[in-house]
């Protein structure tokens, strides 16, 4: 108990400085107030099929998932990067913590409390708008959300470094919230490419948007003429691509951590 107090208080001090009220209040009533305006607009058409399961999940994933990625870049650039400009990890490296643990300590305020938030009030407002399709398709709903966060946890892993780096919180923004609009700019880039019958980019891709492979894969499911002779993933493919995502993604944190842990210079 006692060494687990410094990393709560670690905890508690990053949460105060990423949520002040009403911060956290206002988000979580966006997120479930989104969910049931999104959802509740679906088409009642083949509303017991896993494609229909999938499709809710991208009707939720647009506007409420930008306003995901805004907070979470928000938290780790100006929550560490800011700590670092202004000398507060300095105080914090007093504590009897692992530098490690202080990083994880400040992670887990600014992208697991976020993501939490985001999972939790989409999941329980879906859970009232339609129960049923819920726990018929639960393994579908939580690859679709899987693979629709792995481009945002891994632009928040490039912030982490960036934010490490460069020690300045406002540029480690701006650079993020770039990055993120660049890997958008480039999945449409290679969903053309692939419809032209050049696949490699798709598939090379795929690991960095993981959620545009399992998009690809319902809409063949949805309307397989469409797709007749070009590349369609399959579900093992489809799973291989979300680990792969989530392998990325967790070497760049381990990076972000090794730095952090034994070449940062403070």
């Amino acid at each position: 108990m006692g060494k687990g107090r410094p990393f709560l208080e670690v905890f508690a001090s990053a949460l105060r400085e990423n949520y002040r009220f009403p911060i956290l209040e206002i988000f979580a009533f966006l997120y479930a107030f989104a969910t049931f305006v999104f959802a509740g607009a679906q088409t009642s058409v083949a509303r017991t099929s896993e494609i229909f399961a999938h499709n809710m999940v991208n009707s939720l994933t647009g506007a409420p998932l930008f306003v995901l990625v805004v907070l979470i870049l928000v938290n780790i650039a100006y929550g560490l990067g800011g700590d670092l400009e202004r000398g507060v990890v300095q105080t914090l490296l007093s504590y009897p913590l692992k530098r490690r643990h202080i990083l994880a300590a400040k992670l887990l305020s600014a992208l697991g409390v976020t993501l939490l938030l985001f999972l939790g009030m989409q999941m329980f407002a879906l859970s009232v708008l339609e129960p049923d399709t819920v726990l018929s398709h639960f393994n579908a709903i939580l690859l679709s959300y899987l693979a629709d966060l792995g481009p945002v946890v891994l632009t928040a892993g490039i912030v982490l470094l960036l934010a490490l780096f460069l020690r300045r919180g406002g540029l480690a923004l701006v650079v993020g919230i770039v990055t993120y609009f660049t890997l958008g700019i480039i999945a449409q880039t290679v969903i053309v490419l692939g419809w032209s019958g050049s696949d490699l980019p798709l598939k090379a891709y795929g690991v960095f948007a993981p959620n545009m492979v399992l998009d690809r894969y319902y809409a063949a499911l949805a309307s397989p003429s469409n797709y007749s002779g070009i590349w369609v993933p399959s579900f093992s493919e489809v799973l291989f691509y979300v680990g792969a995502a989530y392998v990325l993604v967790g070497l760049v944190f381990l990076v972000g951590f090794i730095y952090f842990d034994r070449r940062l210079g403070i």
